[in-house]
């Protein structure tokens, strides 16, 4: 490898560094930085998962420091990456695939109201075409929402404001208040949705955010990110998916770093135990390193396995379970226990994101048949809670400061950030520093509700997901049949005169009520903690 002489320049824009300036001279602080040196590697990514448009990266760049003494050096995780000059173009959020919702979690009876990079947009099943539709949430005659509507029993879209009914293509089929020996106004321009190209692939609904008629047929020139775990099928793992207080920026870049896990999921998620445990969760240093970064994301590996960020959405990551020696398994490796973390993770609006998660395995696969998905939602959610306050705090003191970007804001000088970092070089090199949102909206966040309100699951999981959906309302009913069941008894005992029924029986009838009272007020508690409220204080955790 040669050793490149870095400018001045090219180490200023490093977020490892802490630069000064005066007079055109650039100041680094000897204890964090003795000596630096930018290396120039030769990178073969024949082990890349996915094809895509565009050329293949051959080259990359990586800065790395010489320790400035005996213990470990704090390493540049990863630097300005840049496989050759043809990567310059700007990244467009609008010619790429977003996923919307699994199929899993969508009723063919109703439409379902959906909001994708600040688009309203209405998903439903057209029983005609058996396909999913997405249209424009709006009804060309006065704007109301399509997803307040009904599929009527000719399998259309119907407004339920006025009743104008639209089919698979938008078109307007009937406007009841035009009189039928008239104009066929429902046959004008102005009385179709706008209708945006949608398709299926991984049991996941996905939206091409652009209506232009040019992208009529996109799906032909340009499909969604495939992921191969998720079609294969020794592999098995349900899907779930949930709304957030915060941006899509911070959801990914959290999702990407494992740094946090002992810390953030203390007590929820099994860790292993470092060499050398220096606190009570068993934090250590974590080796990971950005590969390949160019416009469609990057490529990334780190001790226990491999990662990809498919841009803008997609970030996966692939776990040796078996591995112990520390080396990477990348996935043309064959191994014995595979785990996959998937996660798509969906811009709504300033503030607001939409994940999708699925965590496919190639063992104990039978649990997936056994337990229920809501079951597993619960721990999933959990897990998800516990550090969504901290989430919604970080995004709002980000934006207080007014830095001009993330890098003024955080202070990240170890390896276990390299993903973060590298998902904010890609965002600010390719994607323009933040989700283009066309003038949507102004820029601000929305405020801060209510703890209980922030973390409330129901609507942000439990009404959009039909296993937890369906579980919800079962466990309901049955709370209302043991309190039902203990007035009953009671009341029995009551009414009916002492010679009637026996001490025994009396006794047994109390003691039935007493069990079916205590187990409503506990099933009760189940609901709230499960599928509503679930609070989580790291404090006495």
């Amino acid at each position: 490898m040669d050793v490149l002489r870095a400018s001045s320049s090219t180490l200023v824009h490093s977020p490892y560094i802490s630069t000064t300036r005066r007079r055109n001279k650039t100041q680094f602080p000897k204890p964090i930085f003795h000596h630096l040196r930018l290396k120039l590697i030769v990178f073969d990514s024949s082990f890349t998962l996915f094809e895509r448009n565009g050329s293949k990266s051959r080259l990359f760049m990586t800065l790395s420091s010489s320790p400035a003494s005996t213990t470990e050096s704090i390493e540049p995780p990863m630097p300005e990456l840049e496989a050759d000059g043809r990567e310059k173009k700007r990244f467009d959020w609008y010619s790429h695939w977003y996923p919307v919702m699994p199929i899993c979690d969508l009723d063919k009876r109703v439409p379902h109201a959906k909001k994708v990079l600040g688009l309203d947009l209405v998903v439903w099943w057209d029983r005609n075409e058996n396909e999913w539709k997405v249209f424009d949430d709006t009804c060309p005659h006065r704007l109301a929402p399509l997803s307040d509507g009904r599929i009527d029993q000719w399998g259309r879209l119907q407004c339920v404001y006025h009743g104008w009914c639209f089919n698979g293509n938008g078109d307007c089929k009937l406007i009841p208040q035009a009189p039928l020996d008239g104009p066929p106004v429902h046959t004008f321009k102005e009385a179709c949705v706008t209708v945006y190209p949608s398709t299926v692939q991984h049991d996941i609904v996905w939206v091409w955010p652009n209506a232009d008629p040019q992208y009529k047929d996109i799906i032909m020139k340009k499909k969604p990110p495939y992921i191969p775990v998720l079609d294969d099928p020794s592999f098995s793992g349900p899907t779930g998916n949930r709304e957030f207080p915060f941006g899509y920026e911070v959801l990914i870049e959290n999702l990407m770093d494992p740094a946090h896990l002992p810390y953030a999921h203390y007590g929820l998620i099994s860790n292993p135990t470092p060499k050398v445990k220096v606190d009570r969760e068993g934090g250590s240093p974590l080796g990971m390193e950005v590969e390949k970064l160019d416009k469609n994301g990057f490529n990334g590996k780190q001790d226990w396995g491999c990662s990809y960020f498919i841009a803008p959405c997609i970030y996966h990551a692939f776990i040796d379970v078996d591995q112990q020696n520390g080396s990477a398994i990348c996935e043309t490796e064959k191994s014995n226990r595979r785990l996959c973390l998937v996660f798509m993770c969906i811009p709504v609006s300033p503030g607001k994101s939409r994940l999708i998660w699925s965590f496919p395995k190639n063992f104990g696969v039978w649990i997936d048949k056994i337990v229920p998905r809501w079951m597993l939602h619960i721990g999933q959610n959990l897990i998800l809670d516990s550090d969504l306050y901290l989430l919604h705090v970080q995004e709002h003191k980000v934006m207080q400061l007014e830095a001009t970007n993330w890098q003024e804001a955080c202070f990240v000088p170890t390896k276990s950030d390299a993903f973060v970092v590298g998902f904010r070089r890609w965002l600010n090199k390719y994607g323009g520093g933040t989700v283009d949102w066309k003038g949507k909206f102004s820029g601000a966040l929305p405020p801060s509700p209510p703890r209980e309100q922030l973390m409330d699951r129901y609507w942000t999981h439990v009404v959009s997901c039909k296993s937890c959906s369906a579980a919800h309302k079962g466990l309901k009913t049955l709370e209302v049949m043991l309190q039902t069941m203990s007035v009953i008894s009671i009341g029995i005992v009551v009414v009916t005169k002492q010679n009637m029924i026996s001490m025994v029986a009396k006794s047994t009838m109390v003691s039935m009520a007493i069990i079916c009272f205590a187990a409503s007020k506990w099933l009760a508690q189940f609901i709230y903690k499960n599928f509503h409220y679930h609070d989580y204080n790291h404090a006495f955790v």
